[in-house]
């Protein structure tokens, strides 16, 4: 019987990548979640689903009309790049919205309908920079330095990620988190240069290189990595 597993962000393209690696594996009907829907997936296992996650009652509707949930990957975040300095109570509480209000009700209701089937497994996608702050050397003045609210709900999610499983591992919920490096897009070469003298590996991450982690993460032969924040960052937290 096929598993049902719902991925949010699937707009953006870490969210894409996610969902294109999955739909290649039998026995998934995967519930592709974004605010704003981008192009459809080429694949009959998947069903784009507009779903604002901050919102209570669409989360609690969307959970309603589905019978049970085997996997989650809270993928969905967003960041700002205001000086902290100018930062708005309106940006912040933005991103605390979605990074961290967002995981928690996703999290929740998958939870519920997890209890009942006893199993159940949960990814929440958080950062390098919620386990050590950004260096701003690296950004010069490519305008996209990070913020402090990002940072700040990442830990979030790492955390709620070890809370949730210490108290659902009863329940054979296993919920990890996985914390990506930079992420390949269309960065100045100033940052790309930057960014990769400051990594082990000598680069930034293409997609491809979480697909990995998340794989295990959401396999069967998972049942006792629980709690566990999975870094894939080239080493750059290593030194």
């Amino acid at each position: 019987m096929a598993k049902n597993l719902i991925i949010t962000g699937t707009g953006g393209q870490i969210g894409r990548a996610f969902v294109s690696h999955v739909s290649q594996k039998a026995g998934f009907n995967i519930f592709a979640c974004d605010k704003e829907p981008q192009s459809p997936f080429d694949s009959a296992n998947v069903t784009t689903v507009e779903l604002d996650i901050t919102d209570e009652s669409q989360v609690s509707m969307f959970f309603d009309s589905i019978d049970c949930v085997d996997v989650l990957i809270n993928n969905a975040g967003i960041g700002t790049f205001t000086p902290f300095e100018q930062r708005t109570v309106e940006e912040f509480m933005s991103v605390v919205d979605v990074n961290m209000k967002g995981t928690f009700l996703m999290c929740r209701e998958a939870i519920k309908k997890m209890k009942v089937s006893g199993s159940g497994k949960i990814v929440n996608v958080g950062s390098v920079y919620g386990v050590v702050s950004s260096d701003y050397r690296i950004y010069g003045d490519s305008k996209r330095n990070n913020s402090e609210v990002y940072s700040m709900t990442k830990a979030a999610v790492i955390m709620l990620t070890k809370y949730l499983a210490a108290h659902y591992a009863k329940y054979n919920i296993q919920v990890n988190a996985i914390s990506p490096g930079g992420v390949m897009r269309s960065q100045t070469k100033d940052f790309l240069s930057n960014y990769s003298n400051r990594t082990p590996a000598g680069r930034l991450a293409k997609e491809s290189d979480l697909l990995p982690a998340l794989e295990y993460l959401i396999s069967d032969e998972n049942v006792y990595t629980n709690g566990h924040n999975l870094v894939v960052d080239g080493g750059l937290t290593a030194w």
